[in-house]
């Protein structure tokens, strides 16, 4: 449990700060999105089928993660409770204005590293095993291996 957190407050501020940079500002809400998303893709690797998909898969089954979870949090944050923190509703390809197809491509390049990033913070905060070089996956990646 003591992992989850960890590594969850860590991805947390990485989109956190991401996002920031990327709009100009965020909200605290968005460090809790973010973190339950990296740590959810993180929990991935404990099983043994995901572990032997390939990257592209790998990063496909992590985006719908990804989506699911923006999804039902802009439907919380944003529609029942009123905050505003985002609106796509203007933009096309939406799904009720918390998510859309523009935005949800600009998650595919980062996913991979968020896998590596989990791997690498398990590695040296939790012993694990040593994860593969960055460069190796996004090349997979390109290369559908």
């Amino acid at each position: 449990m003591k992992r989850f957190f960890v590594i969850s407050f860590i991805m947390g501020m990485c989109y956190f700060t991401l996002e920031g940079f990327w709009r100009g500002w965020t909200n605290i809400a968005m460090l809790f999105v973010g973190g339950l998303c990296g740590a959810l893709i993180g929990i991935l690797d404990e099983y043994p089928k995901y572990v032997t998909l390939k990257v592209w898969q790998q990063t496909l089954l992590a985006w719908l993660i990804i989506l699911v979870i923006e999804f039902i949090s802009g439907m919380i944050l944003n529609v029942w409770l009123g905050m505003g923190i985002w609106d796509y509703s203007f933009l096309p390809y939406n799904l009720y204005g918390q998510i859309c197809l523009i935005y949800a491509t600009l998650w595919l390049p980062l996913i991979p590293f968020g896998i590596w990033l989990d791997n690498w913070l398990r590695w040296k905060f939790f012993n694990e095993k040593r994860p593969y070089n960055l460069i190796n996956i996004y090349r997979d990646l390109l290369m559908l291996k």
